[in-house]
């Protein structure tokens, strides 16, 4: 198989640009780097594509060993035909190579096997060849045998039956064919074990729906519900289709001596032998499925999670809201240092209003807040009343905004948080992570277990190891994007960059607390462990501000120094000028593209990638992303009328559509028909957590406590 070729067509690419990925993903490069820095070669792949170039290479390159392994196998039983190794070669999946590998693969002890050591092969054959003019009982007579442990006619038919199921059984293309009539015309249904029980799985007590209808998050439900013994399920095949589909590949011809017999073995070849193997590898294809695009949902929340743009140069109080143990407050200054903390007790049971707002005024004063960031869990929403009541009594101009918290009490009582601040309780911790990441959500968000931070659905039923790869690359490809600062990054974010492993991400750390700032790229080559492979991945990545080379607060890599200097000097520019922002516009002086590229030695794609830059050093792609809301006011639900326009956060995406915070004590829903004009399968398609999204109110039910939203404007 031509791997490149196959990649090629699946991903839409073109040859030279999958060749070139696969070489530069052999010669150890990163997946940010090769984006980043080797478009020349891949023709500007984004990092999603080579993402899943990576994952199907390796697939594909395990599929070629299994096939290796599989052709080695069957020679050394001597069973090698050139049709089957023809067969075998140009399988595409590793199910078609089980399928053609089954008659060979050493088996337990089957029944079939028995019949073939009491010598009843041959009666087998006989039968299969439907040529015989005399009864079947009348062939078997010469095949009962005492020694053999055949002791009658009955027990040789017996026998010959077994050895045709199994043949039946083994053979490739009948089960592709079943497993195909399975998934296309088959029904999964589920039932309760406990009809009374009240559970989540009510709606699936009695359902049933054809299996290529079933949505992945329904099969995820019913594998939890299955697993935790509330739910039985099954998957029910087109039997009457599959035996007459069997019946015609082995009754060749029309013998009422063997038509009945080969009936009966077709019959228990697919019950006994085929059907519970073929159940069990369509809900495992289903299950596969549904989780790769769970995880790709998780993927694409998270990405958006972590991509917040961040609310620099701001005071901000971290509110970690709570009812009996009450509210835990942190200030954080403008770098993320925690320069105060408290515990309040505004909310049931203590509801000391009051004695809260006074602390939280002088708190305020003293260390001039500017923003108030809450945590969304248990009494967030108490917690919001009261810090609007308290911005009404004050002259200062502070504003609030919800954030997600997930994740924060997993960061709390974590090694990290333990070793960052040694002297908190997990409270204070807390209150402080729920400031932090909204002055840099990435940087605040890396040291936290992906899994944890609650943006996804069943992720603690699905593969972890898959689960876990997948959010460290969106992790990793984010992290990147943004770039660091080299002298203030924390290990925890260093070691998400290219080529840099947690241990050298502990070894910049310590290096930076022993010889001070880094001055220059160059010395990150001083770092323990930091080898001219990593720093050749790293670099372009690492930013230093006020450094003694201009060009190491850009995304410049240092491979391409020699022609970004000449390049500013042909325009008579100086490399101070970088630093100020003096060089927008950059790119109008550049007339010809192609030429310069070659006189500079560098390529088009590069060259035009460096002038950008240059234009714009170090630019944040998070200031593409829409902003988070900050309110100074809480909108009540009298205040809403139908057809009023509002700005909202997606809090919570569910099956039928997805809640959105509009400023009001209550979320409203949009439903799944309201989100687009197209029809969508599942609101994961239209929104993510976290998106901010413009709705019109539909409708207001103040008695029920229902608001109903669109977002078709």
């Amino acid at each position: 198989m031509d791997i490149i070729k196959v990649l090629q067509q699946e991903l839409q690419i073109g040859y030279k640009q999958a060749e070139a990925a696969v070489g530069l993903i052999d010669e150890g490069n990163t997946i940010p780097f090769i984006a980043r820095y080797r478009k020349e070669a891949t023709g500007s792949l984004d990092d999603e594509v080579l993402r899943n170039l990576d994952e199907r290479l390796r697939y594909l390159r395990n599929l070629e060993e299994k096939k290796a392994q599989v052709l080695a196998s069957i020679r050394e039983q001597e069973k090698l035909t050139p049709e089957l190794e023809k067969q075998i070669t140009e399988a595409m999946t590793m199910v078609a190579v089980e399928d053609l590998y089954r008659p060979y693969r050493p088996k337990r002890r089957t029944r079939a096997m028995i019949a073939k050591e009491k010598g009843l092969e041959p009666l087998a054959d006989q039968i299969a060849l439907q040529m015989t003019r005399e009864p079947v009982e009348k062939l078997a007579e010469a095949f009962v045998s005492a020694e053999k442990g055949v002791e009658s006619v009955q027990d040789a038919i017996a026998g010959a039956k077994d050895i045709l199921a199994e043949r039946i059984s083994d053979n490739a293309e009948y089960r592709t064919y079943i497993r195909r009539a399975t998934m296309d015309q088959g029904t999964i249904s589920s039932g309760a074990k406990d009809e009374k029980a009240e559970s989540v799985y009510e709606m699936y007590y009695n359902y049933e729906e054809p299996v290529k209808k079933c949505a992945g998050h329904r099969i995820l439900a019913l594998n939890r519900g299955e697993k935790e013994k509330v739910l039985t399920v099954k998957v029910t095949a087109p039997v009457d289709t599959i035996l007459k589909f069997l019946e015609k590949r082995t009754i060749t011809r029309d013998n009422p001596h063997t038509t009945p017999i080969l009936q009966e073995v077709a019959a228990d070849s697919y019950s006994r032998l085929i059907a519970p193997a073929i159940e069990r590898e369509v809900r495992s294809s289903l299950t596969e499925t549904a989780e790769a695009g769970a995880i790709k949902v998780f993927g694409k929340n998270l990405e958006q999670l972590l991509m917040q743009p961040p609310i620099a140069g701001r005071v901000v109080l971290g509110w970690d809201p709570a009812f009996r143990t009450g509210c835990k407050l942190a200030v954080v200054d403008e770098t993320g240092k925690v320069l105060d903390t408290v515990v309040v007790y505004p909310t049931a049971p203590q509801n000391k209003v009051e004695e809260a707002k006074a602390t939280v005024k002088k708190l305020i004063k003293k260390y001039h807040i500017s923003l108030i960031s809450v945590g969304n869990g248990t009494a967030s929403r108490e917690s919001e009343m009261i810090i609007v009541e308290l911005l009404k009594e004050i002259p200062e101009q502070v504003q609030y905004i919800i954030v997600n918290e997930a994740g924060a009490s997993v960061y709390s009582a974590s090694k990290l948080a333990t070793e960052e601040f040694p002297n908190f309780d997990v409270g204070q911790r807390s209150a402080a992570s729920i400031a932090r990441r909204l002055q840099d959500p990435l940087a605040e968000l890396v040291k936290i277990d992906p899994k944890s931070i609650g943006v996804g659905q069943y992720q603690h039923d699905m593969n972890q190891k898959n689960l876990s790869e997948a959010l460290q690359g969106v992790v990793e490809d984010c992290v990147n994007k943004v770039g660091v600062d080299l002298n203030t990054a924390s290990a925890s974010l260093l070691e998400y960059i290219s080529g840099i492993t947690r241990a050298i991400a502990k070894n910049i750390v310590a290096y930076r607390e022993e010889h001070g700032v880094f001055t220059d790229r160059k010395q990150l080559l001083k770092v323990a462990k930091l080898g001219p492979k990593a720093y050749e991945q790293c670099a372009g990545f690492m930013r230093i501000s006020g450094g003694k080379n201009p060009l190491d607060g850009t995304s410049v890599h240092p491979e391409s120094y020699g022609a970004a200097l000449a390049l500013l000097e042909r325009l008579g520019y100086q490399p101070e000028d970088i630093a100020g922002g003096g060089l927008a516009g950059l790119g109008r002086k550049v007339s010809d593209y192609k030429k310069l590229a070659a006189e500079l030695e560098v390529g088009d794609i590069t060259l035009r990638d460096i002038v950008k830059e240059l234009e714009k050093p170090a630019r944040d792609p998070r200031e593409e992303m829409p902003k988070p809301i900050l309110r100074t006011d809480v909108l009540e639900m009298k205040d809403l009328k139908p057809g009023m326009i509002l700005k909202g956060t997606v809090r919570n995406v569910i099956d039928f559509g997805a809640f959105v915070d509009i400023g009001v004590h209550q979320d409203g829903l949009v439903h799944v028909s309201q989100m687009t004009e197209r029809y969508i399968k599942h609101p994961m398609e239209a929104v993510s957590v976290g998106d901010i999204v413009e709705v019109k109110v539909l409708s207001v039910d103040m008695a029920k406590k229902r608001i109903s939203l669109t977002m078709k404007l």
